[in-house]
């Protein structure tokens, strides 16, 4: 075609458009200059384009057209970005995405340029074709965000699992986007990955759950973060701070939890003017050790005084300052006046405010400015307004050690007399000065030095001049107090809804009281079946109660702190009749058993020597003790030996299993294995209590790994009595088995128990598993594994019994061999259950 038979289409083109919309013709002639100069075959191209995705989405069309002349202008091309725009009219409301392209796709190509821009759309276009919403996401997303500061490589690293998510969890983009670049910019690529690993194991047990995750909404998801943050801890470390305090104050602060979270500013110690609240990580040692000071500093040197507050406000024309429920003041109708620019005066408040405080500390603190200088002066100045301001407040701190530069206007702070009331007066003077630039709310954060805050972040109690710091006595840990709070406020869980509820017949599978709801699996299953997310689910509120535990992640190689809870109970359920029945039914088996235990009751004297009286004269101690006499010592006559029974001096916890699992029907189709388990433990216990070992019987089932429930159904100091024998009778299938959880729990129960040796003696119908082990049978296992060592290091002997018949493909791994037995027949565990114990406390 010639270039003038090319024109002459152009120019139907236009008239065409003419006649079909107004505004599609005016657009259009306002864009096209800025093509034409690309040639005639490329402006057909491009109003042929701008036609057709007018003509299938009028919204789409008028995107292409309005964006063309910044296109044009970052490409200096036409014919590559007008294809790739070409591509969204394929798809109905195609133009929510072709928005977010056209509006990034020119910076995209100057940052990256034509390959680098190519990559990214073609990322973008498979999401597209995943569906449009999920192309709105990735194309509205800003490019730089996602690129993370590494180019199209670090899109790529960043797409790979919300592209793994995408297939096998049908993660939305734009929820998985919501937190990812957040999450990335504090634990780096690598931790992403985990990050997202485990977010799909959540996602796994609901979709509210681990939407909430990727979202940063779930306390779950911000544990994780903070556990793999990089840095110093300051909770984990407060008995330090605490005694840093004690050595300069002589007594210290109430330290407990702040609300900083990942992704919402720079973590500061905050206080109100009664405790210091830490945030979850610091940069170093010497912030944390700089921050608690400082913010210390400013209870002990009167920053809070209630009587210099009061003139504050009265200055700015309040008659008294404002109160809220508890009592505490509240400072923004101080700044209230400076409208958009308090930002601006709170952050020159705050720079006098900490120079007449450090001064102060420094006198009590020696070093305590070098250490403060050596900080700011190792980390990066920040850019902008935000710059302006950290080298004022470091050249005035700097002053402070050499004496001299100090701004004139500063001056007074330094005098001995100085208030609060001093550094809001010359606050106002310095705001007054346009040399100090105006600043926003995300710039103020970046301004301070590191180890100081905002002073006025926190509604504050009123304190008297002079008042002493540190009412609280030193042996107690604030965190639980907060954590009281905490739980106060946390809302109970939904209640299940009708059609979610089990309606079985068999009454062992309703238990109304701990909505332990569930159907009935194979032997050898921890968990009925894969968790299944029907609609949108129900939210999963994590719950801050029971007792925390560790559990092993061996994808990471490290140890989740405190990412398990146990809630130890008692079994509220009781059966008298079928206790009643199982003893009748098993009384020939309890007869025998009793005859053999016979022989187990200690029989064998053995002599107890040097003893103050006894049956006879111990020879040996009487050669003693008359030759420490000779030698004009006066020793005590421990001279006599003394023969009494030997006993066994040895402890056993039976930990059963209570999934789910348990509920199956038994192989001959008679009853279910439940029956066999509930005879078990009731021969057990019978037959220990003859045999006189102290021993504890207790079960466990898990929904979750904030949720694994302890029962206990006859604890070390129990007789076996009516009580425990219905709970035994009562027992029933309830959910899944995160074993590990409970081995740790049962571990600490020993502790009740004052013998030498002790068993833990497990009980097991399958593999450790629970609804958000994410489907890796591998994780349960090594973490199982792992609680089986620290058993061994604490001293306790675990041994598993298990009624699964393919136990011994797995158990080698966790249990190491000679410390499990697979029962291949279930109707042998009520005679062999008591047999291998007592063959296991030889």
């Amino acid at each position: 075609m010639t270039e003038q038979e090319t024109l002459v289409q152009i120019q139907e083109v236009l008239q065409h458009l003419e006649h079909v919309s107004f505004v599609a013709h005016r657009d259009t002639k306002e864009a096209m200059p800025s093509v034409e100069p690309q040639g005639a075959a490329d402006t057909l191209l491009w109003i042929e384009t701008a036609r057709d995705l007018f003509f299938r989405d009028r919204e789409g069309g008028k995107s292409f057209l309005r964006h063309t002349p910044h296109m044009v202008e970052q490409t200096g091309s036409v014919r590559a970005w007008v294809e790739q725009a070409a591509a969204f009219g394929k798809w109905v409301n195609g133009w929510r995405a072709l928005e977010g392209f056209l509006t990034q796709a020119g910076d995209v190509w100057q940052a990256w340029g034509a390959e680098g821009e190519r990559a990214w759309y073609d990322m973008g276009i498979r999401w597209c074709e995943r569906g449009i919403p999920e192309g709105r996401a990735y194309f509205g997303a800003d490019f730089r965000e996602l690129a993370g500061g590494e180019g199209i490589e670090g899109l790529r690293r960043l797409m790979q699992p919300a592209e793994t998510l995408y297939l096998e969890r049908k993660l939305n983009l734009d929820v998985f986007l919501a937190g990812a670049t957040i999450a990335r910019a504090l634990v780096g690529s690598r931790g992403l990955e985990a990050w997202a690993r485990r977010g799909a194991d959540i996602l796994q047990t609901g979709r509210s759950r681990g939407e909430a995750y990727f979202k940063l909404e779930s306390e779950e998801s911000l544990k994780h973060l903070l556990d793999t943050l990089p840095g110093y801890r300051p909770r984990a470390h407060s008995r330090f701070l605490r005694l840093i305090q004690v050595a300069w104050f002589g007594a210290h602060v109430s330290l407990e939890d702040g609300n900083w979270r990942p992704g919402r500013g720079r973590p500061m110690v905050e206080t109100d003017g009664v405790r210091l609240f830490l945030p979850a990580v610091l940069e170093s040692r010497d912030e944390a050790v700089v921050a608690v000071l400082h913010a210390a500093g400013h209870l002990h040197f009167d920053t809070y005084c209630g009587e210099d507050i009061e003139a504050l406000f009265r200055e700015m024309g309040m008659a008294h300052p404002p109160l809220d429920e508890d009592q505490r003041i509240t400072w923004r109708p101080l700044f209230a006046a400076y409208a958009e620019r308090m930002f601006r005066f709170q952050l020159l408040f705050d720079l006098c405010e900490d120079l007449r405080v450090n001064h102060r500390l420094q006198g009590r603190v020696p070093g305590f400015l070098s250490r403060l200088l050596r900080l700011a002066r190792n980390h990066p100045a920040p850019e902008g307004a935000a710059g302006e301001y950290y080298r004022v407040a470091l050249g005035a701190h700097e002053s402070l050690i050499t004496g001299q530069g100090l701004d004139a206007r500063l001056q007074p702070l330094l005098s001995e007399g100085a208030t609060i009331q001093d550094s809001f007066r010359i606050a106002r003077a310095l705001f007054e000065d346009a040399a100090f630039p105006e600043i926003d709310v995300e710039g103020r954060e970046q301004a301070y030095l590191p180890g100081l805050s905002m002073n006025t972040a926190r509604a504050v109690y009123p304190r008297k001049r002079g008042e002493p710091v540190g009412g609280y006595n030193e042996d107690t840990d604030a965190h639980a107090d907060q954590k009281a709070v905490q739980e106060k406020q946390a809302e109970l869980p939904p209640p299940q809804a009708p059609e979610q509820r089990q309606n079985d017949p068999d009454p062992d599978i309703n238990v109304p009281q701990e909505n332990t709801s569930g159907s009935g699996g194979r032997i050898g299953v921890g968990i009925p079946m894969p968790a299944q997310v029907d609609k949108r689910g129900v939210a999963h509120r994590q719950t801050l109660e029971g007792v925390p535990y560790p559990e092993w992640d061996y994808r990471e190689q490290r140890y989740l702190s405190d990412w398990a809870r146990v809630h130890e109970k008692r079994l509220e359920e009781s059966d008298p009749d079928r206790a009643e029945l199982l003893l009748a039914e098993h009384a020939p088996m309890l007869k025998r058993l009793r005859r053999a235990l016979e022989l187990q009751r200690p029989s064998r004297v053995a002599p107890l020597r040097k003893q103050l009286d006894g049956d006879e004269l111990d020879l040996e101690a009487v050669t003693g003790f008359i030759a420490d006499k000779k030698a004009g010592l006066s020793p005590k006559p421990f001279i006599y030996r003394r023969r009494t029974v030997q006993h066994r001096d040895t402890a056993v916890l039976l930990l059963a299993d209570m999934s789910t699992s348990i509920m199956a029907k038994h192989p001959s189709g008679q009853g279910k294995v439940v029956d066999r388990l509930r005879a078990g433990l009731m021969m057990f216990a019978e037959a220990i209590e003859s045999v006189g070992d102290p021993y504890a019987i207790c079960g466990f089932a898990s929904r979750h790994h904030d949720n694994v429930n302890f029962y206990v159904l006859k604890d070390f100091h129990e007789h076996t009595g009516p009580e425990v024998r219905a709970s035994i009778a009562a027992v029933s299938g309830r959910l899944a088995s995160r074993m590990g959880a409970a081995i740790r729990h049962g571990i600490r129960r020993f502790e009740q128990a004052d013998a030498h040796h002790r068993l833990l003696l497990i009980l097991s119908d399958g593999r450790p598993a629970d609804y958000d082990d994410g489907g890796d049978s591998r994780y349960l296992h090594e973490d199982t594994r792992m609680a089986m060592k620290e058993a061994v290091d604490a001293g306790v002997h675990p041994f598993c019994i298990t009624l699964d018949t393919s136990g011994s493909e797995y158990l080698p791994a966790i249990f190491g061999p000679g410390h499990y037995l697979v029962l291949d027949n279930v109707d042998d565990l009520p005679r062999r259950l008591p047999e291998i114990y007592l063959r296991l406390r030889r």
